[in-house]
């Protein structure tokens, strides 16, 4: 029988091929394209800068599980991760972390779980998990370690966007716009692609174009033009129809005032 590191071992071989041949896929509309929808978001570990006159191996494991996550090297994180002994939920949570990289999501969940039992108020575990339940397209469960997680931290925009994010998948509209605008409202740049890693399970078309016109709102509304133009051609690209909603919204009356806009509407008449 394989081990599971042997599993994981041939399951990241298979993305790296996958991940290679996405990205001719991608450098070609690269210059094109706008934010990426907003997905379930796993925070990035506080991972401490490596001292240059210190060699790996004489590091303490939790450490070279750190410095492996920083350059991505899952495996080596979790072979490291796995030999910290009397693990605290921080090192769990990491445990968890490398295996969600690897989409290794039952390891994960399983890490997750026993960083709760040592710690039940740890909201970054509960986002984590909540990713993991919303990854599996169990909308209500990943609400439910969202909405805990932020009765902890009421301050953190990811957890916000991510909850928001899974009321739209549950066709939850306006919950959803809520959620996202008091994530836009604690921090703007929580929608930026860099914000932390995406979890990339996807929204229908439908739900996508109306999370996309949400965002171009909560933009326009900021005065940021530029990003509101860009999720609102998202918007329209991905199959917005209501295009009189466009016209009349009083939000985006500031943005239908701008070249941008005109442009926008220009390229939208013309034949795809």
């Amino acid at each position: 029988m394989r081990t599971v590191r042997e599993a994981l071992m041939q399951r990241s071989f298979a993305l790296v091929a996958q991940t290679a041949f996405a990205a001719i896929l991608v450098l070609s509309a690269a210059s094109s394209t706008c934010a990426e929808n907003p997905q379930p978001q796993l925070p990035v570990a506080q991972i401490p800068p490596a001292d240059p006159h210190v060699a790996p191996v004489d590091l303490p494991s939790e450490a070279r599980g750190d410095l492996a996550m920083a350059h991505q090297e899952y495996l080596r994180a979790i072979d490291a991760y796995s030999q910290v002994p009397d693990k605290t939920a921080e090192v769990w949570n990491k445990l968890g972390m490398a295996y969600h990289h690897l989409f290794a999501m039952d390891e994960a969940r399983r890490d997750y779980e026993r960083a709760l039992r040592l710690h039940p108020d740890y909201a970054e575990a509960l986002n984590n998990l909540g990713a993991i339940y919303y990854a599996k397209k169990s909308y209500k469960k990943a609400i439910h370690y969202y909405r805990k997680a932020i009765s902890i931290d009421p301050r953190s925009a990811p957890i916000y966007s991510n909850l928001g994010t899974a009321w739209f998948a549950r066709g939850k509209t306006e919950a959803g716009i809520e959620a996202y605008r008091t994530a836009f409202a604690l921090d703007p740049t929580v929608f930026a692609t860099n914000s932390a890693l995406l979890v990339n399970e996807g929204l229908d078309a439908h739900d996508r174009a109306l999370q996309d016109f949400c965002l171009a709102k909560l933009f326009a509304a900021s005065g940021r033009n530029e990003e509101a133009i860009d999720f609102l051609r998202k918007a329209l690209d991905e199959g917005f129809s209501a295009r009189r909603k466009i016209l009349a919204d009083e939000t985006l009356a500031s943005l239908r005032a701008t070249p941008e806009f005109a442009r926008l509407m220009i390229e939208q008449q013309k034949p795809h």
